[in-house]
């Protein structure tokens, strides 16, 4: 599996099933209003976890035939199985900021969870549906989504072998928010940086604590 941050709250993964080669794109972002570049990608499933410019633009996605999940429910293609599970984004019922979806992708036997622009703590159902989990997508740039205790307090809960921050101030980005040293400072967790993250099955089962994987745009 490879894993890229094209920005904001969106990953290209590419992963594969049953010898078939599958690009899967999370929360496309709207070229415009980031102020970042997206670029437009061939991609056999897309997720969205709300209805926001930043995180749902099917024009980045070339392709007609991708599969779209953008509401909560189980989903499955080509050998990957999808879980969108109810949540919001603020702490007030969605009263605020409206609702948001966490996705978990399973695939090559790896438990992926998105959380999307989540805004409040989990509950016990909730953490019930999430389940196991491999590798944590989590906002931490702290505007309309998480504030560092609940960052804290969510991977403590779930214990993800794999980090990897998104939804962060990145250079050139219009969107307001914290910059990726503040969550860093207050993690106490070791970080690696790089271009793609590679990983397997085998390699995740190794790893006997949780890191943050940090990618560049």
């Amino acid at each position: 599996m490879i894993i890229q941050w094209l920005g904001l709250s969106c990953f290209k993964i590419q992963t594969k099933n049953k010898n078939q080669d599958i690009t899967i794109v999370t929360d496309p972002f709207n070229e415009k209003t980031s102020g970042l570049k997206m670029p437009k990608t061939n991609a056999d499933i897309a997720t969205f976890s709300h209805d926001h410019d930043n995180h749902n633009n099917l024009e980045a996605i070339k392709n007609n035939d991708v599969f779209i999940v953008n509401t909560p429910g189980e989903f499955e293609t080509k050998g990957v199985f999808i879980y969108g599970i109810p949540a919001f984004h603020d702490d007030k019922q969605g009263k605020e900021k409206g609702k948001n979806n966490i996705y978990k992708i399973i695939t090559e036997d790896i438990n992926l969870v998105h959380l999307g622009d989540l805004g409040q703590p989990l509950d016990d159902e909730q953490l019930e549906k999430v389940g196991n989990v491999d590798i944590l997508f989590v906002p931490v740039g702290e505007v309309d989504t998480l504030n560092l205790d609940q960052i804290n307090g969510i991977i403590s809960q779930l214990e993800p072998r794999i980090i990897i921050p998104m939804h962060y101030k990145a250079t050139g980005q219009k969107t307001e928010l914290k910059n990726l040293e503040h969550f860093l400072k207050n993690s106490g967790m070791k970080s690696e940086t790089m271009d793609k993250f590679k990983i397997s099955q085998k390699e995740l089962a190794a790893q006997t604590e949780s890191k943050i994987v940090i990618l560049n745009i």
